[in-house]
């Protein structure tokens, strides 16, 4: 994903204007350790349900300030250090963006992302 263009398409949208004051963004990056046990990654294979995912998207929409949201989960195997999950939440004010990101990151990993470490060894 570009950011700076999917934030220059959000920007367009009717109302932008009357309805935003923070943009939060979440770019999740294979890691090149487990967080389990430290062990090295060699890769990463990643499966989204983006259904489920849309899902999420469309309930945390209704939440109180909430502008716009755009997530992109990518499917496939991964090297450590590339991009695999990018959430943009736009809305009034911080009161409201801040939580928003984070209970949406926590529940589209938890609920919508399977992944399978590679270890090397």
């Amino acid at each position: 994903m570009d950011i700076s263009k999917r934030i220059a398409e959000m920007k367009k949208q009717p109302g932008f204007q009357d309805n935003v004051g923070m943009i939060l963004i979440h770019n999740g990056v294979v890691r090149s350790w487990s967080r389990k046990d430290k062990s090295k990654v060699k890769a990463l294979e990643v499966t989204p349900d983006l259904a489920k995912i849309e899902a999420l998207r469309q309930e945390f929409l209704q939440r109180d300030g909430i502008f716009d949201i755009v997530i992109e989960a990518k499917s496939g195997e991964f090297q450590p250090g590339e991009d695999l999950l990018f959430l943009i939440v736009a809305g009034d004010i911080r009161e409201h963006i801040k939580p928003v990101l984070a209970e949406l990151l926590d529940r589209v990993k938890a609920e919508a992302i399977t992944k399978k470490e590679v270890i090397i060894g």
